[in-house]
């Protein structure tokens, strides 16, 4: 089942990327172009929410179930796990990043929930949308990434 999770867990990530790239594209057209939020836009930014959302109930699950997260701070200590550049990476920093940037996502989704939401709602959203994609690229396990790179589909390798 833990595997299983895994590779969801990795898909996930491309439905929230091309989400979120969508919805900033979305916002910075509304914002420059002075429209008003369309159904479209609520949409696409609830879409992104969820996945969001459900990528991490299934990362907390891993995190605590997992070998890299919770048990690993438990085994060797917090101080030790630091000190250890993967091991820091998937019990602290991949978990503090994806918490900031689903904390953004969800922030800039609510900026157009107003009935009135407008060119300004479309720039607050782009501004929250945009700083937790730069999060999200920084703290995903890249393949390129040594130590700690994960294939670029499940599965692969």
């Amino acid at each position: 089942m833990y595997n299983g999770l895994l590779h969801l867990h990795s898909l996930m990530r491309w439905i929230i990327l091309v989400l979120l790239v969508l919805a900033i594209v979305r916002h910075y057209k509304g914002m420059n172009q002075k429209l008003s939020y369309s159904a479209s836009d609520r949409k696409i930014d609830l879409f992104l929410m969820i996945s969001a959302h459900i990528t991490l109930i299934i990362g907390l699950y891993q995190w605590f179930a997992g070998e890299f997260g919770f048990s690993k701070i438990r085994d060797m200590g917090f101080g030790e796990v630091m000190k250890n550049a993967p091991f820091r990476f998937f019990a602290v920093e991949h978990m503090f990043g994806m918490l900031l940037a689903i904390t953004f996502i969800t922030i800039g989704r609510g900026k157009g929930k107003p009935a009135t939401a407008g060119a300004a709602e479309h720039k607050k959203a782009f501004g929250w949308l945009l700083v937790a994609l730069i999060i999200i690229l920084l703290t995903v396990p890249w393949p390129f990434r040594e130590g700690i790179g994960r294939p670029w589909f499940p599965g692969m390798h």
